[in-house]
């Protein structure tokens, strides 16, 4: 047997029952001939990691906007501590881990520059509208390299279906979801510490209680709680008294961090830039890069618009919002 045979084997043999294993994944929109080393779900991972949208997360806000110092996270750091905690809570619960890291390193490749500041307004500029979560299976589908990534199924799924109502068909994809909320809503709130925004003394006490009264803590005591509650069932799942602790406590994050803040003092600016950008650039395609420019004739002059200001890093939309709407000799 090849090395991939092997591990395939050995997930039939260790995986459990309700676990995708890697040899019975629903394929990939065109077939491919299979890697000798590397199982299906490691090499969607690994095209993930390669890919330039991955890269471009290390210049998008997480919840700071331009913040002073090197410690605040961003959209690619966040992205290794959901993938961390999603690959805990996998191989605790014998779920395929290679498949959990795939979808929760590619669930936000398409978030905007300025984190949902910028995607709250492309979605209120772009006549299609706007969510991140499809937007990152654009870009696995479509933007990246000529073609697309040409991901599994259960990647792409999982991918899609990362937040608000919608449920992966995986518990795989599932756990991702949860991992993704626990991972920023405690992240967040150590940011905003450090952004002298909160004091953990300020955060709900109903919720610390039950929670944990350090982000560490919390991150432990819910990873275990879906760990109890989740082993041998067909559904990922937090215990009430956990889920609702939790609902709690982001909800508070949204009406003391999230919304109106110090931390989004520079949101209305950045939403500003994020509109004029794309207002602009459908008036002058011209100014599209080629690579970009070449979806014009297919999808036409908003969407490809859209697809290109929602790739951008938050200092390239800056320095391109400079090139385009400062004089020259404006510039300090």
């Amino acid at each position: 047997m090849s090395i991939r045979e092997d591990y395939e084997s050995f997930e039939e043999k260790f995986l459990s029952e309700f676990a995708i294993k890697s040899n019975k994944t629903k394929g990939r929109e065109k077939e491919e001939v299979k890697c000798t080393v590397r199982t299906d779900f490691q090499r969607d991972r690994d095209r993930i990691v390669y890919s330039k949208a991955f890269r471009r997360l290390k210049h998008k806000t997480q919840v700071f906007i331009s913040p002073e110092g090197d410690h605040y996270r961003t959209r690619l750091t966040h992205t290794l501590e959901v993938s961390q905690i999603a690959r805990t809570l996998a191989r605790s619960l014998r779920l395929n881990e290679d498949l959990t890291e795939a979808i929760a390193l590619g669930h936000d490749l398409g978030h905007t520059p300025f984190g949902h500041s910028g995607e709250m307004v492309l979605d209120r500029v772009c006549p299609h509208g706007f969510k991140h979560n499809e937007q990152s299976l654009r870009v696995v589908d479509i933007l990246e390299r000529e073609e697309g990534l040409n991901l599994t199924w259960e990647v792409r799924d999982g991918i899609r279906n990362h937040t608000g109502k919608n449920i992966a068909s995986t518990l795989e994809g599932q756990l991702v979801k949860f991992a993704d909320r626990i991972a920023y809503i405690n992240h967040d709130i150590e940011d905003a510490i450090r952004g002298k925004v909160l004091t953990e003394d300020m955060l709900p006490k109903e919720c610390v209680n039950v929670l944990g009264k350090s982000s560490s803590k919390r991150i432990n005591n819910m990873i275990i709680n879906i760990i109890e509650n989740s082993t041998n069932k067909e559904r990922i799942s937090m215990s009430e008294e956990f889920q609702k602790a939790k609902d709690e406590l982001r909800q508070y994050m949204f009406e003391n961090v999230y919304v109106g803040s110090i931390v989004k003092k520079d949101e209305i600016k950045a939403q500003n830039i994020v509109a004029e950008l794309y207002r602009y650039l459908v008036k002058t395609p011209e100014l599209i890069p080629k690579e970009t420019a070449k979806w014009l004739d297919r999808y036409g002059i908003d969407r490809v618009v859209c697809d290109y200001v929602a790739g951008m890093t938050d200092r390239y939309a800056v320095k391109k919002f400079h090139d385009i709407f400062i004089p020259e000799s404006w510039r300090f």
